[in-house]
């Protein structure tokens, strides 16, 4: 998956570094370094994909020269302790092809460096690690002086403010965002848990078994050093601010346990003494939140983020299901069923009734399917409907080829719902009172990324259908959205399986689907399906031996290997190869080198594509086989019968496609299944990997892993349901997770607590009949700001009627609720983006920004927390620019502190509040003074200057 990196370093003559030998290394190439008179040859690194030099505009042409650049910036530079160049460095989109790559990172540092006036060496590497796999970053030497047309001027200390580096972070992710969006591939990066210090956890590489024996025999290798170098680094950084391991570990379930944060805070840290501290401070962050014992007995947290969103999350979506704005009429319903018969389509009576569900006039609709109960089918004589009443219909899903397989079953044009994301946040397809949004496989969508589309819908008055089966694989971000929803709101269900043409297979995947995982392999087992082997290794013989039978005998049949792990998928396919080559069913080798690594092709191969790509209309997961090849290029003739040619150096993520992954598989129909499983299995994979057939699926395993077929059931049987925070809250402790789970269908949960006070009924209906009042005014207040920002961004002074217009804004604000406009404003100062998406009518992230502002002029505790956190991060990183030279950085820091504690004259109340807080504030408590002139004189703070002390 896509990774977030992105570091920033100076590189000075101090440390004894060379521009010049600095950009030989990073370009691979030989230069000249006139300063020492030697050759700096790098000629033989290898992994250089791009390197070029970007100049702003008025900078001399000669200057795109990279060995005369350099040479003139160290000859600019006279002090033995000069800083030479910035460097920037951060990881590019594995999931992109080296071009598309190199045109992001081309694009992000035109747009913020050069032209801003500095001179960038970009340098592209493509290196790969020891199995294959590739690790592209870009390297970015740039310029500190000013450049024109008689070459450099001074030093530009404004490219130095702190703020800058986190412009950029955010920048770069919304750039690399933007760009995955565009080419519909199924990922993306988040700088957000770098918030509150600019800068991230370091991803910690897995050391491996040689470090391991290194270590073992007393020895020190470089990578686990390193390894344990980051982990040190990121338990500093925990303790300094906890909110980011809370952050960390809510990325993927909403909820955890005391043992949760002590296995990651042991990954975060370096030595019993900075994991106690790490735990520690974790255990007292104020964003935790305790929601009392679970089921087991285990005390469960949350974070209050993580409530927040799930609170919004049923917010949107109770006020979706309360609305009925999309009522069909029964004839349009009665018309696309008619036609349906015509094409000799026959709804079940549970699809009727999930068809009359979806088609009714609320803006929410949810319907629950097992795997092949033809929820598609029913989806395509909906969307006749809803067209035939003038509704535009739009599909979207998690990943690319659920996609795919949403509008191949139903017509409903479909796509990621990440690029639908994008789309809107660039102003683009946004939704209507007149579309009908279908969301695929919405069990695999996470809490965060549906509440961000349901609060679009029902900002835009649109409505959404979730469809799905929270028994299927769990999403991979935190929470069960899909499940919680559906116990709150209710909707549909299609229970009657229609996929596989025996009955007692049939009943099979009505066991996996309600949790009977013993049930179902016990019946496969009494028809033959379940084979043992002594071995795992014996079981994928086995397993593939019965592929190779089963392929020969019947061709035309479609087939799929599926197992739980990459590495017995690379195993699996090879295998496959090796029978094919022996009966001579493959042509003439080629070894290709491909996104993971060298592999060998021919024709007649099954491959798969691993990325989206809009122009080979191929998705991640679209399987073919290998019609022509050569060193260059290949031809595949998808499943689908489409003859697809494309160049390796424009698209190179392929891999043998007779094996997947079960997670590849979601949405998958074939013929035969043959899967291999091993102990990562649980009751979610084994359900996708045994109902995707229409006419039989055989299981193996090894003893070594199942020691008997009870152990395999208890395996494949268990229960790794996500849940969510609101799960907790309120419930009976004694009561199990199976039954909040969601598999009692007709059971309805508590609605979600709110830590507000609930007003009556007549408040409640006053305050509903204000909101898209208050809506428009934050709409046009938004409009006026934006406006005034983009002028004085011009370099020029708003004029007269921008001030009106602004006025005029405030007063509509101030008239719907005092004192809010002002709160808009220092959210906007703060983050001038979140202007300009309220004046798009994208209101969230302005909401919640503007709630935190009013929250922090309404609570002095808010704001004096506030208050502690800026000036303890102000304080650490003034200490380390000192230590590390950087006066320029150093001075702005003490200047922001000084100013903090020149604003505690104008807000007696917080000087108050803070006056017990004066050891978090390094003050020492005996300091008989005014808490800002005490913070000036312990501080040497320029408000003491100010007042006469002698410091």
């Amino acid at each position: 998956m896509a990774i977030y990196h992105l570091h920033m370093k100076v590189i000075g003559r101090s440390s004894g570094a060379s521009a010049v030998a600095a950009a030989a290394y990073r370009s691979a190439s030989r230069l000249r370094d006139d300063r020492i008179e030697r050759n700096h040859d790098f000629t033989a690194k290898r992994g250089v994909v791009h390197s070029e030099v970007l100049l702003p505009g008025g900078a001399p042409d000669a200057l795109s020269d990279r060995e005369r650049l350099w040479n003139t910036v160290e000859a600019c530079e006279l002090r033995r302790d000069a800083q030479l160049a910035r460097e920037l460095e951060f990881a590019l989109p594995k999931e992109m092809t080296e071009a598309q790559a190199i045109a992001l990172a081309r694009e992000f540092v035109q747009s913020e460096f050069v032209d801003r006036g500095m001179i960038a060496d970009l340098n592209v590497h493509w290196d790969r690690t020891a199995d294959g796999l590739p690790k592209p970053h870009a390297h970015v030497m740039l310029t500190m002086r000013s450049v024109g047309e008689d070459g450099f001027g001074p030093k530009v200390r404004e490219w130095n403010r702190t703020d800058l580096l986190e412009r950029w972070r955010e920048r770069w992710a919304g750039f690399a965002n933007a760009r995955l969006a565009d080419l519909d591939i199924d990922a993306q990066i988040d700088h957000r848990s770098l918030e509150a210090q600019g800068i991230a956890l370091e991803p910690q590489d897995k050391i491996g078994a040689p470090a391991q024996r290194i270590l073992g025999e007393g020895g020190e290798a470089d990578r686990a050093e390193m390894h344990r170098a980051i982990a040190r680094e990121n338990g500093t950084r925990i303790i300094a601010d906890p909110s980011l391991a809370l952050d960390a570990i809510t990325r993927q379930q909403a909820t955890f346990t005391r043992r949760d944060m002590a296995a990651f805070a042991h990954r975060h840290s370096d030595g019993p003494g900075q994991f106690d501290a790490v735990l520690g401070a974790m255990r007292r962050a104020p964003d935790l939140v305790a929601l009392g014992q679970d089921g087991r007995g285990d005390e469960r947290f949350t974070t209050r983020d993580m409530l927040k969103v799930e609170q919004r999350l049923h917010r949107a979506a109770m006020a979706m299901a309360e609305r009925e704005r999309h009522a069909i009429d029964a004839r349009n319903r009665e018309a696309a069923l008619a036609r349906a018969e015509a094409r000799g389509l026959i709804l079940s009576a549970e699809q009727a009734e999930a068809l009359a569900h979806v088609t009714d006039g609320r803006d929410l609709g949810i319907v629950i399917g097992h795997a092949g109960t033809g929820k598609s089918a029913m989806l395509g004589v909906a969307r006749e409907a809803w067209e035939t009443a003038g509704y535009r219909v739009r599909g979207a899903a998690l990943s690319g080829i659920a996609a795919e397989n949403l509008e191949g079953g139903s017509g409903i044009g479909s796509r990621t719902i990440a690029s639908l994301e994008q789309g809107w946040a660039q102003g683009r397809d946004a939704l209507t009172p007149r579309d009908i949004l279908v969301i695929d496989e919405a069990g695999m969508v996470g809490t965060r990324q549906l509440e961000r589309v349901l609060s679009q819908a029902s900002d835009a008055g649109a409505k959404v259908v979730l469809v799905g089966d929270p028994q299927q694989l769990q999403s991979i971000e935190a929470g069960a959205a899909f499940r919680s929803l559906h116990d709150r709101h209710g909707g549909a269900r299609i229970g009657e399986v229609r996929r596989q043409r025996e009955d007692w297979q049939r009943e099979a995947t009505r066991d996996l689907a309600t949790g009977r995982t013993a049930a179902a392999l016990a019946a496969y087992e009494t028809h033959g399906h379940v084979h043992a082997a002594s071995t795992r290794e014996d079981a994928r013989e086995a397993l593939i031996h019965g592929w190779d039978c089963d392929r020969q005998a019947d061709p035309e049949a479609s087939r799929i290997i599926l197992t739980h792990t990459n590495d017995e998928v690379r195993a699996l396919n090879l295998a496959a190869r090796v029978r094919m080559r022996a009966v001579g069913d493959l042509g003439a080798e080629v070894r290709l080198t491909v996104e993971r690594g060298e592999r060998d092709f021919a024709t007649a191969d099954r491959v798969m594509f691993l990325q989206n790509d809009r122009g080979l209309g191929v998705k991640n997961g679209t399987l073919g086989t290998i019609t022509e090849l050569d060193r260059q290029a290949i031809t595949v003739r998808t499943d689908e019968g489409r003859a697809v040619r494309f160049d390796l150096k424009d698209y190179d993520r392929i891999d043998h496609g007779y094996a997947a992954t079960i997670h590849k598989a979601q949405g998958m129909t074939v013929d035969r299944a043959h899967v291999l499983a091993t102990p990562g299995l649980d009751a979610h994979g084994s359900y996708v990997a045994l109902t995707r057939h229409r006419d039989g699926v055989e299981l193996h395993y090894g003893r070594d892993d199942f020691a008997s077929p009870e152990r395999l059931a208890r395996t494949l049987g268990r229960e790794r349901a996500k849940d969510m925070a609101l799960d907790h809250a309120g419930t009976d402790p004694a009561e199990g997770f199976a039954v909040r789970r969601g598999i009692d269908f007709g059971h309805h949960a508590p609605e979600p607590p709110d830590v507000r006070p609930q007003p009556d009924d007549l408040a409640e209906a006053r305050e509903a009949a204000l909101r898209p009042a208050r809506a428009r005014a934050l709409i046009r207040h938004a409009e006026a700001i934006h406006d005034v920002f983009e002028t004085l961004a011009r370099g020029d002074k708003a004029c007269p009627e921008q001030v009106r217009t602004l006025n005029r804004a405030r007063d509509a604000f101030e008239a719907l609720r005092p004192g809010l406009w002002r709160d808009a404003e220092a959210a906007y100062l703060k983050d001038p983006t979140l202007a300009r998406d309220a004046a798009k009518r994208q209101l969230g992230r302005a909401v919640r920004a503007l709630q935190l502002e009013t929250e922090l002029r309404t609570d002095p505790r808010a704001r004096a927390n506030r208050f502690v956190e800026r000036w303890q991060q102000l304080d650490r990183r003034s200490g380390e620019q000192y230590r590390a030279g950087d006066y320029t950085g150093y001075h702005a820091s003490r200047k922001a502190m000084s100013d903090m504690a020149r604003s505690l004259q104008r807000d007696p109340q917080l000087e108050s509040l803070l006056a017990n807080r004066k050891r978090d504030l390094g003050i020492s408590s005996d300091m008989g003074r005014r808490l800002g002139e005490a913070l000036a004189f312990s501080h040497g703070l320029e408000l003491g200057r100010s007042r006469g002390l002698d410091l």
